[in-house]
C-alpha cells in the first residue's frame, strides 16, 4: 500500500456527528477545521491526494493527520501535539534563586539582565547544583511570577507619609466633584512647547504597496512654547502658541481669561502646577496696581502637588493635542498656529468633555501610603 495510506481512518457515527457540528458551529481555527474534514473525506474512502485536492491542503497533511487519529482519536483535532510528560528542570527553591538573580542589579558592564545572561549566571552560583539552563527555561520560570528584567519603565515616585502632597491633592479632587457653576468656572492651565523642524528633502507620499516616506534628517527651526486653558465640565479649550513662557506671559493668560474668556464670572478657579512663573506677584511685576489687584481678586489659584501634575487635567489636552496634531514634524510658527487653531476647533465643536472620576476617597484607599500615619 502506497505510503500516504497506510493509517486508514474508520469513524464511528458519533465521532462523524461530532466533526459535523464543528463545521457547522463556527467556533473552531481554520486548521481544526482542515482537519476535520480531512477525516470525513478521508472515512468516505478517499486516498490522500484525493482528500488533499477535495479539502485544499497539502498531502502531506492529511497523512500526518491519519496518523495522529490512529494514535490519539479524535483529540487530534484540537491539539498540536500528544501529550508530553517534561522533566522539571528546577525544584523551587532553585528557582526562588533565579527569581531573586532576576531582581537584582545586572553585573558590572551591563544596563540589564538579559535571559541568556541570566542563565549563564544562575549555573555560576555556588549554592546552585546545575550544570546548563536554557534561556527558555529562564523564560518560563519568570513568566509566572510576570519577571521582565529586560524592561523598566520611567515614573515619578511620590513622597510617603507627605502631608503637603495630600493636602493639595485633595484640594484639586474636592474642586473637580463640585456642581458646575458658570459664575465659579473650573479651568484647568499648562504649557509645553514644541520643536519646529524644516524638511530638508520633500517626504514621498503613500502610494498602494508602499507607506509614506520622509529623510531622517531635518533643520532645526526654533521652539515655541503652547499654553492650554480647558474647561473639562464644558468641553471647552483654548491653545495659545508664544515664543516664550515667561511671567509676562503668563500674566498675559490670565488677564486673557478673565478679560476674554470668562468676562461674566465672579470667580474663575485655576488649576495649575508648581512652575516658577505661576506666581500671583508677577501681576504686579508686569502690570499696574490696580489692574493686577482686580485681576487676582477673580482669579483663585489651585496647584498640583509637587510630583503630581498628573492631577491636572489640562495634561489630558496636550495628550490629545500631541496624539492628534503636534506627532509630527511642524517647520514654523504660522504653521503651528493655522493646525492648532484647526485642532482646537473641530474638538470644541464635539465638546469632548473630560469625565474625571479619581475621588478624595479613592485617593484614601490607594494612595494610602502618601498619608501621614495617624496618631491617637
Amino acid at each position: 500500500m502506497p505510503r500516504t495510506q497506510q493509517y486508514s481512518v474508520d469513524l464511528s457515527a458519533d465521532e462523524r456527528a461530532e466533526l459535523n457540528a464543528m463545521l457547522s458551529a463556527g467556533t473552531y481555527k481554520t486548521r481544526e477545521l482542515t482537519r476535520a474534514r480531512c477525516l470525513l473525506h478521508a472515512d468516505d474512502g478517499l486516498t490522500d491526494p484525493e482528500v488533499s485536492e477535495a479539502v485544499g491542503c497539502h498531502p502531506g497533511t492529511v497523512g500526518r493527520i491519519r496518523k495522529r487519529y490512529t494514535e490519539d482519536g479524535l483529540a487530534a483535532i484540537t491539539r498540536r501535539k500528544a501529550d508530553r510528560v517534561y522533566e522539571r528542570k528546577l525544584d523551587g527553591r532553585e528557582e526562588a534563586h533565579l527569581i531573586a538573580l532576576a531582581c537584582s542589579d545586572p553585573p558590572e558592564g551591563r544596563s540589564r539582565w538579559s535571559l541568556h545572561l541570566l542563565a549563564d549566571h544562575f549555573v555560576a552560583l555556588s549554592e546552585i547544583d546545575v550544570e546548563s539552563i536554557s534561556h527558555e527555561t529562564v523564560r518560563q520560570i519568570l513568566k509566572k511570577p510576570q519577571l521582565h528584567p529586560h524592561r523598566s519603565k520611567s515614573w515619578v515616585i511620590t513622597p510617603e507619609n507627605s502631608a503637603a502632597f495630600v493636602c493639595k491633592m485633595e484640594d484639586v479632587l474636592d474642586l473637580y466633584h463640585e456642581p458646575y457653576d458658570e459664575n465659579r468656572p473650573v479651568v484647568c492651565f499648562d504649557e509645553s512647547n514644541k520643536e519646529l523642524h524644516k524638511e530638508v528633502r520633500d517626504p514621498l507620499p503613500a502610494r498602494p504597496g508602499a507607506v509614506a516616506r520622509y529623510d531622517y534628517t531635518y533643520e532645526r527651526n526654533g521652539t515655541r512654547n503652547l499654553f492650554v486653558v480647558s474647561e473639562p465640565l464644558t468641553g471647552w479649550r483654548h491653545v495659545e502658541v508664544t515664543e516664550r513662557r515667561r511671567k509676562q506671559e503668563f500674566v498675559a493668560q490670565m488677564q486673557s481669561l478673565v478679560d476674554d474668556h470668562y468676562p461674566d464670572a465672579e470667580c474663575i478657579r485655576v488649576v495649575m502646577d508648581n512652575l516658577n512663573t505661576h506666581q500671583r506677584y508677577a501681576f504686579y511685576e508686569h502690570l499696574p496696581p490696580a489692574e493686577a489687584r482686580r485681576l487676582l481678586s477673580k482669579l483663585e489659584f489651585h496647584f498640583t502637588p509637587e510630583h503630581g501634575s498628573w492631577l491636572n487635567m489640562a495634561e489630558i489636552e496636550f495628550s490629545a493635542l500631541w496624539t492628534e496634531c503636534l506627532d509630527r514634524r511642524i517647520p514654523d510658527a504660522a504653521t503651528l498656529r493655522t493646525e492648532v487653531a484647526a485642532w482646537e476647533r473641530t474638538r470644541n465643536e464635539d465638546e469632548s468633555e473630560i469625565e474625571w472620576q479619581f475621588t478624595a476617597d479613592d485617593a484614601r484607599i490607594k494612595l494610602r501610603q502618601l498619608y501621614p500615619a495617624n496618631h491617637d
